[in-house]
């Protein structure tokens, strides 16, 4: 085993006998005659050992010991003592010295004490290196997720970041489609690049097409001057298309010619404008019922969806529930300045079994709220809102042997329709397929159940 030795003592010929024999065995050596010349020449090298004497001129090795102890504790320090008593071990130890020996010593006992140094600096670095794995598993960029369904994500993302692929991401509102939007861009070719955001659901349908791709002057009333687009403005890093399934079914054709042809054509401009961005779109709409219904153009569907990123919605994603509220605890306990720690069993419990049709954005509302209300250095099931604390999930069951409390056919359709949407988050081409319908099929029950058919998610009496 190699590795590097600061020797520290005040006497010349002693350090260059141990650097000497040190390297010998196969270590590389330095060496100091003064605890000052040592601290120094730490700040500017790293080291893997030091060896100091315990008597030295000045800073002796105790205070040199405590000293490393304070400002490198991953560095071990053997003391060399002329003194074997336990006091003098005691202190050594106190002191932060990982070990100590006595003179008169043979050389090859300094070795095997610098060899054990080594190899308990190498369990120590590899405890931390174990301990970062296991945070890095539970994160990408910015988001959060030990969970298997998570992992699946990342693994996705990981491989298809630093390409220029269009992604479409879809899962219910709340779960972090932005997130991992922006993620995908940091981790790409293009992460020193823009990356443009708009919400097409928030852009009137009127001045939609200006804002993607910009207007020439005069091009209509008021337009006294040009004006560079989203795509323009994003040239060379990305463009994220948020709620694209709100986008108008006049405006589709456009868009999907820009993607197609990497030209933009600005309002009331006589030439294109070539453009370089890599498209990434979100929605929280089932885009291929919305094809069929002749909402969304089924060529723009197939530009835009060459890889698909579904986000699982949270209450399906177990523990990570717990991964996130405890993140957000410890933000929100540091900007508001409350002594919070952390949560009780039993209000760990419950935000378990909520159900969340919030996902990630109503946990940390809740948590925020719980934050701000709790009495206790841990969050309480009385600091959560009633909605949480009364939840009981819904579940369809036939147990009863009472015929009064036997409920018709029909009834037990409606309940299991509206649990499967449940448990797919709203997605009502996925429901159709659990359920052995087509999609025309399943939205003739919810109309004639009296449920909503509107957004992902949101199927209610």
């Amino acid at each position: 085993m190699t590795g590097r030795v600061l020797i520290v003592d005040d006497e010349r010929g002693v350090c260059e006998l141990l650097d000497a024999g040190l390297k010998k065995r196969g270590f590389q050596a330095a060496w100091r005659t003064s605890a000052a010349e040592a601290l120094e020449l730490l700040g500017a090298e790293d080291f893997d050992v030091v060896v100091t004497d315990m008597t030295m001129r000045g800073m002796n090795g105790l205070e040199l010991c405590e000293r490393i102890a304070q400002n490198r504790p991953d560095l071990p320090v053997i003391v060399i003592t002329a003194f074997g008593s336990l006091d003098t071990a005691t202190s050594a130890i106190r002191a932060g010295a990982y070990d100590f020996v006595t003179k008169p010593f043979e050389l090859d006992a300094l070795r095997l004490t610098v060899e054990r140094a080594l190899r308990h600096r190498a369990l120590r670095e590899e405890v931390r290196r174990l301990r970062r794995a296991v945070d890095d598993s539970h994160r990408y960029e910015q988001i959060l997720g030990g969970s298997p369904a998570m992992k699946g994500v990342f693994d996705l993302l990981d491989r298809v970041a630093d390409s220029d692929t269009s992604i479409l991401i879809t899962g219910e509102s709340g779960t972090g489609k932005e997130l991992v939007a922006r993620a995908v861009h940091q981790r790409s070719r293009r992460g020193q690049g823009a990356f443009i955001a708009v919400n097409c659901a928030a852009v009137p349908d009127a001045l939609l097409e200006t804002e993607l791709f910009g207007h020439a002057r005069g091009a209509f009333t008021d337009a006294k001057g040009a004006r560079s687009g989203l795509f323009a403005r994003a040239h060379g890093g990305t463009l994220f298309l948020d709620e694209i399934g709100e986008l108008p079914v006049g405006l589709q054709p456009k868009l999907l010619r820009a993607l197609q042809e990497r030209v933009v054509r600005p309002v009331g401009a006589d030439e294109e404008v070539p453009v370089d961005v890599r498209l990434i779109a979100a929605t929280n709409r089932d885009l291929e019922t919305a094809i069929e219904e002749r909402r969304f153009r089924e060529d723009l569907y197939y530009r835009i969806n060459v890889v698909h990123v579904d986000l699982p919605p949270l209450r399906s994603r177990g523990a990570d529930v717990l991964l996130l509220a405890q993140r957000f605890l410890e933000h929100f306990a540091t900007v508001k300045e409350r002594p919070i720690k952390g949560l009780s069993a039993p209000a760990a419990e419950k935000l378990v079994a909520y159900a969340w049709p919030g996902n990630v954005r109503e946990l940390q509302n809740c948590i925020e709220r719980a934050v701000a209300l709790a009495r206790y250095d841990q969050i309480t099931v009385d600091d959560l809102p009633e909605k949480i604390r009364s939840y009981r999930r819904s579940h369809v069951l036939v147990s009863s042997d009472d015929p009064t409390e036997l409920v018709p056919m029909e009834e037990v359709e409606r309940r299991y329709i509206l649990r499967v949407l449940e448990v797919v988050g709203g997605n009502k081409s996925q429901a159709a397929q659990v359920l052995g319908f087509d999609r025309a099929t399943l939205y003739r029950k919810l109309e004639r159940y009296g449920l909503r058919a509107g957004r992902a998610g949101d199927p209610r009496p």
